[in-house]
């Protein structure tokens, strides 16, 4: 039997978005202290949203500075012929109808043809390097199931290579995140591996379903498991590593579960098919579908 939730079509999401947000209280914001960093965790829209502010102020800045020297930009009248100049200026567009004048003009114009040069290389440099960063589009199932497996209860762990391609020397790890508390008094986060019956797959291409064992040496073995690990605000975390064969490079993504996510004596959905020519397909639109086992899965 099938789950009941509502099945939708499976789509890549940010595995960052699955991840705790944290907020740093006490160390303000500099961007300037670690720009090229800053620059690459910034989203698409937020990075050309600040090369336009960028782009324009710098733009406002020489035109202002233009307008407060008279006469030093030729057919030029007001504010805005100096704005569209040192626009012209700032790409090195110049269309021949006005021009500096003077040695104060040629001056200005001189200063802002070098940032307009050096801006276009920035620029396109953080841009290359934002588009030339590795990235992993593995798309993990929404819940976790518990089931046995050759007699002993596993906690599985469904994932896919979203990309048409493979991750060659695939690793996961897995981590549960405790909330213990000291016999001195003192709240602390342990994180805790788990071992899985096998961790490597050294060709991802489609599906993998990682398996815990819930042996004595599991966490969640023994009866009135779960609730200690939910009085310790367990979290279970995932790290996948590997090498893009098309990127050459290696890529890496994370995923988080909660104890409310895994689902008990349950199944993943049957994804994959292989017709009469050997070609092999993969339903993406079951890929978070889960069915009930019968019996209570002891």
């Amino acid at each position: 039997m099938s789950s009941s939730a509502p099945r939708r079509p499976a789509r890549i999401h940010d595995a960052k978005a699955s991840l705790p947000r944290i907020e740093a209280v006490g160390r303000k914001l500099a961007p300037y202290e670690d720009f090229y960093h800053w620059v690459l965790t910034l989203t698409w829209p937020r990075f050309f949203g600040w090369v336009t502010v960028g782009y324009m102020l710098t733009n406002l800045l020489f035109g202002g500075a233009f307008y407060l020297l008279p006469g030093s930009v030729t057919n030029a009248s007001g504010f805005l012929d100096c704005f569209f100049f040192s626009v012209e200026t700032f790409a090195t567009i110049g269309y021949g109808e006005m021009s500096p004048q003077g040695h104060a003009g040629h001056a200005l114009m001189t200063l802002e043809a070098l940032a307009g040069i050096l801006a276009t290389a920035t620029i396109t440099g953080l841009t290359f390097a934002r588009l030339a960063r590795p990235t992993a589009k593995v798309l993990f199932s929404e819940k976790a199931v518990v089931a046995k497996r050759d007699g002993l209860l596993h906690l599985m762990f469904r994932m896919a290579n979203w990309r048409r391609n493979q991750i060659a020397e695939a690793q996961l790890a897995v981590m549960v995140l405790l909330t213990e508390t000291t016999a001195e008094g003192e709240t602390m986060r342990r994180p805790m591996s788990i071992k899985l019956v096998r961790d490597k797959n050294p060709m991802f291409l489609l599906t993998w379903t990682a398996m815990h064992p819930i042996d004595e040496d599991s966490p969640f073995h023994g009866e009135g498991a779960l609730e200690k690990l939910r009085a310790m605000n367990a979290e279970i975390f995932l790290s996948l590593t590997g090498l893009d064969d098309t990127l050459g490079q290696t890529i890496h993504t994370r995923y988080r579960y909660l104890l409310g996510d895994i689902v008990h004596n349950a199944r993943f959905a049957d994804v994959l098919t292989t017709n009469e020519e050997g070609v092999r397909f993969i339903d993406f639109d079951k890929f978070h579908d889960i069915e009930m086992l019968p019996g209570d899965g002891q």
